[in-house]
């Protein structure tokens, strides 16, 4: 049994609720304010069990309900999600449609116990681009948590790097003068009140961005997880935040 499931076990017991924690665990040397994750195997853990990809999306969906609440009971305070990027329309129709109704089910499934274990949540992306009825899921999902004050969960939807920079790119030409700088244009970013990831994990092996947070994570420590997302759990969790404890992070200096 890991320190964090001893953690959530001890509070179960004890009725404490989640709220944030104000130690480290044992053995976690220093905590990462804010980690974002590439949730990434999905399709090949369906196919290794000769599963349709749809039973591997709905595997990653458990899998990132038990990480969100591990991050939360770590003293992670915000954690960013790659859900869909805007390179995933160009999977198979039936692939994407099965994605949104199961991203409409979890919104409507999940977001009321997010809310109750005082999770903010926070959707990012070119969200205008999305079907009508999950548009108003993750409008009144952002209203009912927007006054939590523990973990802030951003779930990166239609999101793509390059997009948001873009994006941003337009409206700070548009409004900000000559001698505006870095500071300025972060503001236009699609959540300036997101801290910029200190640790970013990718699982299922690969070891690329794909997109995500470029700006971001400009100084992010990158973790590269052997396992598939819906096999990653709060173990994984502990084993990246422990690795990035382990580094120094020197920002270009010495």
């Amino acid at each position: 049994m890991t320190i964090l499931t001893r953690l959530r076990t001890a509070r179960s017991v004890l009725g404490l609720g989640r709220s944030p924690r104000v130690d480290r665990p044992a053995g976690l040397t220093e905590i990462p304010e804010s980690v974002a994750i590439i949730m990434d195997g999905n399709g090949r853990w369906a196919r290794e069990r000769h599963l349709p990809v749809g039973a591997g999306h709905r595997a990653g969906a458990k899998a990132l309900k038990k990480v969100v609440r591990a991050a939360s009971d770590a003293g992670v305070k915000d954690l960013t999600v790659f859900s869909f990027s805007t390179e995933n329309w160009t999977r198979p129709d039936a692939e994407v449609g099965d994605l949104m109704g199961l991203f409409c089910e979890l919104i409507d499934r999940e977001v009321p116990e997010l809310n109750a274990e005082n999770v903010q949540m926070r959707f990012i992306g070119r969200l205008g681009e999305l079907d009508v009825d999950l548009q108003a899921r993750i409008a009144a999902a952002e209203a009912e948590t927007a006054g939590n004050t523990g973990l802030r969960l951003f779930v990166a939807m239609n999101y793509g790097g390059r997009r948001e920079i873009a994006d941003a790119a337009r409206r700070f030409a548009a409004e900000c003068g000559p001698d505006a700088g870095e500071a300025e244009f972060a503001q236009y970013l699609y959540a300036p009140e997101m801290r910029d990831p200190e640790l970013v994990i990718r699982t299922s092996g690969e070891q690329r961005l794909s997109n995500f947070l470029l700006w971001q994570s400009a100084y992010a420590e990158l973790h590269f997880s052997e396992r598939l997302w819906p096999d990653f759990g709060p173990d994984d969790l502990e084993a990246a935040i422990a690795d990035y404890g382990r580094r120094h992070r020197r920002f270009g200096g010495r």
